[in-house]
């Protein structure tokens, strides 16, 4: 199966209005990301007012398709507090984050990177997809048959 005949099964399948998924929403926007980055001691020092334990995680907003394919980045990171049982973050005064980044000898910088594929790959797989679809639009030279004697 060639990869035009694909492309077509996956347009077919996409635009016709009987097949259930047709009307399953894709969603596109902006949405904040939160990602755990080092787990911190659980210890009296970390602990929170609700019996857990404080984490550091990255805070970033992003746009994107469908939750998976982060095409840029609209707020840089931040480190936060982050409590992993709730999901919830806290803003982290600068002296106090500092302090903790001191006591576990941890580097800023290192610490709130974005991950690769958010940086570059959905960028990467959005130029992938749009390539196959020109290249697949792009009509292919016939090859002609002759007949030969047998």
């Amino acid at each position: 199966m060639s990869l035009k005949q694909i492309l077509l099964i996956i347009v077919i399948f996409v635009t016709a209005s009987n097949f259930s998924f047709a009307r399953l929403k894709i969603p596109i926007g902006e949405r904040e990301v939160l990602n755990k980055v080092y787990d911190l001691p659980n210890t009296d020092e970390f602990k929170l007012e609700n019996g857990d334990y404080l984490d550091l995680a990255t805070l970033h907003t992003e746009f994107n398709i469908a939750y998976i394919l982060p095409l840029y980045i609209t707020k840089d990171s931040k480190l936060v507090g982050y409590n992993e049982k709730t999901k919830e973050f806290f803003d982290i005064p600068e002296n106090e984050l500092n302090a903790i980044l001191v006591s576990q000898k941890l580097n800023k910088e290192s610490i709130n990177q974005l991950p690769f594929y958010t940086k570059f790959g959905g960028k990467l797989v959005a130029v992938l997809i749009i390539g196959f679809l020109i290249w697949g639009s792009i009509p292919s030279k016939k090859h002609k048959i002759e007949p030969k004697q047998v």
